[in-house]
């Protein structure tokens, strides 16, 4: 079974408007409610593509019940942990021109609704993968991601992490099967300015040196690179396309890499998928399709000539 653990899930409210007024009233165009989170994104995707799994974290008050109730009509399988105190966040994510975002904060995690999340975590075995991503709440311990590690170590659990900065670096000497930042995140992670994919190969074989068994890394408009243990590099310009929506684009190229792989046995198929499943969700209002990934993969594989 794939396990997704998103530790502040949130409904996001996805606006437009015509031109913002700092300060004046301002009215939507358009609207829409979903339920947001990188790893409730990887869940999604993966479904859309078939692909059975199970969503965890931790969710709280109304707008925790909101998201529960979403998922479930996607017909995705949760287990979350329900919070006492507080509530579940709410993103405003509003376009006028540009994109901007609005981040709630989340409930209050207390230790013993975290233990009941390890306990959930400990009932994993070598045929289950774990994708853990995004953003902790506060309320949580800075080394989150590394508890989790350490206490998987060594079970052939397969753990994909997908954060920036500390957390991800934390991680490294446990050996997660894949890590996923972006080329902004991985240059920051080495004081370096990474612009164009072939600056990104040595840094990301400097984490394959550092711990991390394969490494994926989404470039937005500039595609992707992917590096493995055993040496493969992988590279490719991003399909041509209108971005509609960047929001989960990355999070869909975890869910595609994941799935093309299992589907395959093959890295190559699983990071053409990914690309062509954070293409769909950045070209759509919502998040990958199956019927869209496969076409821009079949794209991406038979490319028109320039």
């Amino acid at each position: 079974m794939i396990y997704t653990v998103t530790f502040n899930p949130s409904l996001d409210y996805i606006i437009r408007v015509g031109r913002f007024k700092e300060g004046g009233l301002n009215r939507t165009q358009y609207e829409k409610i979903l339920p947001g989170g990188k790893g409730i994104n990887v869940s999604i995707v993966l479904a859309n593509l078939g692909h059975e799994n199970t969503a965890l974290g931790f969710t709280a008050g109304f707008t925790g019940d909101e998201i529960e109730r979403l998922l479930k009509e996607r017909g995705l399988h949760t287990d979350f942990i329900r919070v006492q105190s507080g509530f579940s966040r709410i993103n405003v994510k509003m376009k006028a021109g540009q994109e901007t975002e609005i981040n709630g904060m989340g409930p209050v995690i207390s230790p013993a609704e975290l233990e009941a999340l390890f306990v959930r975590l400990d009932a994993l075995t070598a045929e289950d993968i774990l994708v853990i991503s995004g953003s902790i709440p506060e309320s949580l311990p800075d080394d989150m991601y590394e508890r989790i590690l350490r206490r998987l170590s060594g079970r052939g659990i397969r753990v994909i992490v997908d954060a920036a900065g500390g957390l991800l670096k934390k991680v490294l000497p446990y050996h997660p099967w894949l890590i996923k930042p972006n080329n902004i995140e991985l240059g920051e992670l080495y004081h370096a300015v990474l612009p164009d994919r072939q600056s990104v190969i040595p840094y990301a074989r400097r984490l394959l040196d550092e711990g991390a068994r394969n490494v994926l890394v989404s470039m937005a408009g500039e595609g992707a690179v992917f590096v493995s243990e055993d040496g493969t590099v992988l590279e490719s310009p991003a399909p041509e396309g209108e971005v509609v929506n960047s929001v989960g684009a990355g999070d869909s190229m975890v869910a595609g890499f994941l799935a093309g792989c299992l589907s395959s046995g093959s890295f190559e198929e699983g990071f053409y998928l990914g690309i062509a499943c954070g293409s769909a969700s950045a070209f759509s209002e919502e998040l990958a399709g199956r019927e869209d990934a496969l076409r821009i993969l079949q794209e991406l594989k038979s490319p028109v000539p320039r």
